[in-house]
């Protein structure tokens, strides 16, 4: 059985996540916040870590605590972030440093030591990235200006990723989701048009195509899952 992390799992797109990895007999190992719901899904084959992945000392014991547990972990998730709203004009120092830290600090203190167990396991891996389309989008991006450049991040370090783990057979992948349609956004944006939105599932399932067989031929891929919007 394959071991998976998955960060952010009892999110709205996380809960997606981990649904279809169980459904394909994946030994899940889910992070959620310190106060975050262990409960949120019942499997033999998933355990759930509380952890704030903002600290690295706490993200580096945890993914220890993971790895000791499994043994080998075949790639992670790693989807725990934040949003927020400002143009250039209205956003401070401190939410700049606020999205930095829920959008790549959790990120980076995930992929670093995932990366390290890979490379002294000498078995590749997956490390998937949640990116959004205003970091690669300006238009997109001139209202939400620390989300964006927050994001934006993410896709440099897959890239760097993808260098540091060549030889490693590691791969770093980045999927780009325009509007998730959870509970959270269809009560935040009442009158949008919901089909038009890529679900969870929809999301869930590219990203397990990454960890097949086919998948795992593709090389620094950027996924844009846009649905219609």
């Amino acid at each position: 059985m394959q071991h998976i992390v998955i960060t952010g799992a009892d999110g709205g797109l996380g809960r997606s996540v981990v649904s279809k990895f169980l459904e394909e007999k994946y030994q899940v190992h889910a992070i959620v916040s310190p106060k975050g719901d262990i409960d949120f899904m019942e499997s033999d084959n998933l355990k759930v870590y509380r952890a704030d992945l903002m600290k690295e000392e706490e993200a580096d014991n945890t993914i220890r605590k993971i790895t000791d547990n499994a043994g080998e972990i075949a790639g992670a998730v790693l989807i725990v972030g934040g949003f927020g709203m400002g143009t250039l004009q209205e956003t401070g120092l401190e939410e700049m440093e606020k999205m930095y830290r829920l959008n790549f600090v959790t990120a980076y203190n995930c992929a670093r030591p995932l990366l390290i167990h890979m490379e002294k396991a000498k078995r590749g891996g997956q490390i998937v990235l949640i990116g959004a389309r205003p970091g690669i989008e300006p238009a997109a991006a001139k209202g939400m200006v620390a989300y964006a450049l927050s994001k934006s991040l993410l896709f440099r370090l897959s890239e760097i990723i993808n260098e540091t783990g060549r030889k490693s057979g590691i791969v770093s992948s980045v999927i780009v989701p325009s509007i998730i349609d959870t509970p959270a956004n269809r009560e935040s944006m009442p009158d949008a048009d919901f089909s038009k939105w890529v679900t969870g599932e929809e999301i869930a399932e590219n990203i397990l195509h990454l960890f097949s067989p086919a998948g795992s031929r593709l090389r620094e891929p950027v996924l844009k899952v846009y649905g219609e919007s």
